[in-house]
């Protein structure tokens, strides 16, 4: 009898942790179709739609994002705000949040910083640590970087580096789809491909700051409001 409600727990759990997650992406394709509601000529919204498919969110309610954002729907009132700050270890931290009440949100991330040993900065005082990058994905295992480097050249890849089990193209933003489709036609399976802040320089973190800063970004990451977390730390 006591399987039950071990069960139920568990599903739960998972129920709601993807409940958050539908949220954050519900929210991403309804601020991405504010420009135009048609993925084919909107590269943000097209990238927002596939990880909620990934996600396997219901159809359904990626098309009532989509009219909400263009304004089929009235659109909803939400602003697109990044947070700048240090974390545990001296880290650089940004934070892009998406949200209807920024009193509400910046307390929170605030609040989430302190607590972990961190603090918010002004603005400027850690963005021009990062650029705006496009970053696809093939793992290791499946090819070298020279034959990485060769399939996505012409798509308008920049560099080749190996990180970890993964070897990572990095591209211009707008140039994402054209490497991801250029990977693939040569056969290479792509594991992830998205545009991020990519950090100029990453410090070593370890022991206690280590711990300090991965429960930090899973608070941060549990805020409805939050939508990424960048960081220029270098963890294991």
């Amino acid at each position: 009898m006591g399987r039950g409600p071990s069960i139920e727990g568990r599903k739960n759990a998972e129920d709601a942790k993807r409940a958050k997650v539908f949220t954050k992406l519900i929210r991403d394709i309804t601020v991405a179709a504010r420009g135009g509601g048609d993925p084919a000529g909107n590269p943000k919204l097209r990238t927002a739609i596939d990880k909620a498919l990934d996600a396997n969110m219901p159809k359904d309610k990626i098309e009532r994002a989509v009219r909400r954002g263009s304004g089929a729907d009235g659109g909803a009132d939400l602003q697109e705000i990044r947070y700048e700050g240090y974390g545990p270890g001296g880290v650089a931290m940004l934070i892009d949040a998406l949200t209807d009440n920024p009193v509400r949100t910046v307390a929170d991330v605030r609040h989430a910083l302190t607590k972990h040993g961190g603090n918010l900065g002004t603005s400027g005082s850690v963005a021009f640590q990062f650029s705006r990058t496009g970053e696809v994905s093939v793992p290791a295992s499946a090819a070298g970087e020279d034959a990485v480097m060769e399939a996505a050249l012409e798509a308008g890849a920049d560099d080749v580096v190996s990180e970890g089990e993964s070897i990572v193209v990095l591209c211009p933003p707008d140039a994402v789809d054209a490497v991801e489709q250029a990977l693939r036609a040569a056969k290479l399976p792509v594991e992830r491909a998205e545009v991020t802040m990519r950090p100029a320089n990453r410090v070593a973190v370890s022991g206690e700051a280590a711990e300090d800063l991965e429960d930090l970004i899973e608070r941060l990451d549990n805020l409805d409001d939050v939508q990424d977390v960048f960081h220029n730390a270098a963890l294991g």
